[in-house]
């Protein structure tokens, strides 16, 4: 697979904009042709799970329905109407010795991907790869088996269509663990590995690759609750980060009220949300949490857990600084935010903490691909080299440096 997929690369390279487009549009439009099937298989995977005991969470990250289909699709020809960075040239200069000389992007060649109950990340991957000529061998999770199939088989019907060679994505079907660690020591073949899950997946791969390795998708997400902040307006921003979609990285983990405003925020955020929210609050929230319908008190390790379901953390804080603190000790590297009306309090939050995105007066929900305006994601990248944040077109290039002179053979 390696090796095909290095050959199918250097197609790839060469292929111009018009032509990976076309490809784009095929697997689009074979997403749509195909959908019952797609979400037959699917079904098949939830059924399997549910019988295996995968919480509520993890189902509906592994869940198709024609609504998400069509929003996959949709995420496609998106990736379409980007501007295609293979080939741009920047930071142009003329040396004192007459040279020419710049960068041009150009594709980092073949991407492996480990990725778990996430069956769109199949599509997002291929997708933004082909856009960006890059090869890619994808390998995802067993509870997304049969899903996985139908839509590696509408990937390479649209591959067969568009006169791309079928090695430009490949999956990796069998659920082997020793085949990702094969796939780990391929660095004569694979030029950087992304995995998407959990802590363990990622210390796995920094432990086991010879091949450099993109952390993203994993880190608490904190929103701090400032004294100057609006209480109507942060509550439905946090009701916002944590239950629109409870199982994405990017949902709330753990709220910080600063304590001047305790008193009245937390018993409107219980009357907001103890419905539906399970709250782990610190010692010094329990006098109005205690009240709430579904309330335990936070054990260590608790606000260094990513809950990715309908939990949420909640501690009081005695300031921004207190609020940053806490942050820096418990995984703040994902996506945080502050709730105020205190310039310099936000200024010194976004300085101060070391996120991949940090938002003022937003939900922490915004940090995806789609809704930065870069089409779909490969990953959300919390490490500092070479990307950070949603990772879009740009993020999967490279650059050569390109001088051009006449006849010229020293300086």
């Amino acid at each position: 697979m390696g090796k095909a997929a290095k050959e199918a690369a250097y197609h790839l390279s060469t292929a111009t904009t018009t032509q990976k487009n076309r490809a784009l549009e095929l697997i689009a439009s074979e997403l749509e042709v195909h959908s019952d099937a797609i979400l037959a298989a699917n079904s098949k995977d939830i059924e399997l799970g549910r019988q295996a005991g995968m919480s509520e969470a993890l189902l509906d990250r592994l869940l198709l329905n024609p609504e998400r289909l069509a929003g996959i699709a949709g995420d496609v020809r998106n990736v379409i109407g980007l501007n295609d960075p293979v080939g741009c040239e920047f930071d142009g200069r003329v040396l004192p010795n007459g040279m020419a000389l710049s960068k041009r992007a150009v594709p980092l060649g073949v991407v492996g991907v480990i990725y778990e109950a996430r069956p769109n990340v199949t599509i997002d991957i291929a997708s933004l790869c082909l856009k960006t000529g890059n090869a890619s061998i994808l390998r995802g999770g067993k509870e997304t088996f049969y899903s996985n199939m139908a839509l590696v088989k509408v990937i390479q019907t649209a591959l067969a269509k568009a006169d791309f060679p079928a090695a430009s994505v490949q999956y990796i079907e069998k659920p082997d663990r020793q085949l990702v660690s094969e796939l780990l020591k391929l660095d004569q073949y694979v030029d950087m590995i992304i995995p998407r899950g959990g802590a363990g997946l990622h210390q796995m791969c920094r432990e086991n690759s010879t091949i450099p390795v993109i952390i993203g998708g994993f880190g608490i997400s904190h929103i701090f609750v400032d004294d100057s902040a609006a209480v109507n307006d942060s509550l439905d921003i946090i009701e916002n980060a944590k239950l629109q979609r409870p199982s994405a990285c990017n949902a709330l983990d753990t709220l910080l009220v600063h304590e001047s405003i305790a008193d009245k925020f937390i018993p409107a955020l219980v009357t907001r949300m103890s419905d539906k929210v399970t709250f782990v609050g610190a010692e010094n929230t329990h006098q109005w949490l205690s009240c709430a319908a579904k309330f335990r008190n936070a054990e260590a390790g608790d606000f260094d857990t990513e809950w990715l379901s309908y939990t949420l953390g909640v501690k009081v804080v005695k300031d921004v600084e207190d609020a940053i603190l806490h942050m820096r000790v418990h995984n703040a590297s994902h996506s945080d935010a502050i709730l105020t009306n205190t310039l310099s309090h936000a200024e010194l939050f976004v300085n101060s903490v070391d996120s991949a995105a940090v938002y003022v007066n937003a939900s922490t929900r915004f940090t995806d691909g789609a809704q930065f305006g870069l089409g779909a994601e490969v990953a959300v990248s919390t490490q500092k080299l070479h990307a950070r944040g949603p990772m879009g077109l740009d993020a999967l290039t490279s650059y050569k440096w390109v001088g051009r002179a006449d006849y010229l053979s020293r300086s």
